[in-house]
């Protein structure tokens, strides 16, 4: 099966287009949910959905294209497959200018669909294990206190411990325990681990404490 957190958003107002990819998609492992127009599938939309949207580029109301460029304005990178019984080449270039995996003109074959769906998932999964990482640093960092996060910050620039006690207006003692508080707090074995890490999370500055 198909991994479950991944979900096929297909966009087509014509019925019989959206159910027949559906049962394809469906035979072949795919979770999928349907939708007649842009308009809906804005409506019902939430922000934890991941997958790939199947969107055919003449739709009433927003195009296939017009809901890949409104998406992509609101920061949100679901990978759009493009499919089309009136392909051109205008159209086209603007759907892989928003970063479409690909453009199909119906009828296509089925491989086709599916090699542009896996490709458009695998880069799903690439940004969910980003995202997740992003996570679980975000959840470390929390665990440092102001002053901690301040040395980390200034660790992250590549300086030593006497340039961190000068610009913290603390001593390099203290700049040194402040260092092995962080690796011990983030799980880390050494300094270079933690500059890695500094440099990975660009933590946010906060007040001294």
């Amino acid at each position: 099966m198909r991994a479950e957190r991944l979900t096929v958003f297909i966009i087509d107002d014509d019925a019989s287009v959206r159910d027949s990819i559906a049962l394809m998609l469906g035979l072949r492992g795919y979770r999928t949910s349907l939708f007649a127009d842009a308009e809906a599938f804005l409506a019902a939309m939430r922000d934890d959905w991941a997958g790939c949207v199947v969107a055919d580029v003449r739709l009433p109301g927003a195009s296939g294209v017009d809901l890949q460029e409104a998406l992509r304005r609101r920061g949100i990178s679901l990978p759009f497959v493009i499919i089309t019984a009136h392909g051109d080449v205008a159209t086209a270039r603007a759907a892989f200018r928003s970063q479409a995996v690909d453009f199909l003109e119906k009828p296509f074959d089925e491989g086709q669909l599916c090699a542009a769906i896996d490709t458009a998932f695998a880069l799903e999964e690439r940004r969910l294990r980003r995202s997740e990482s992003r996570g679980r640093d975000a959840e470390k960092l929390a665990r440092l206190t102001a002053r901690e996060r301040e040395v980390l910050q200034q660790a992250a620039l590549g300086l030593h411990a006497k340039e961190i006690g000068a610009a913290l207006g603390i001593s390099p003692r203290t700049v040194e325990v402040h260092k092995t508080r962080i690796m011990e707090k983030l799980g880390l074995r050494n300094v270079a681990e933690m500059v890695r890490f500094a440099v990975a999370a660009d933590p946010p500055g906060g007040d001294a404490g």
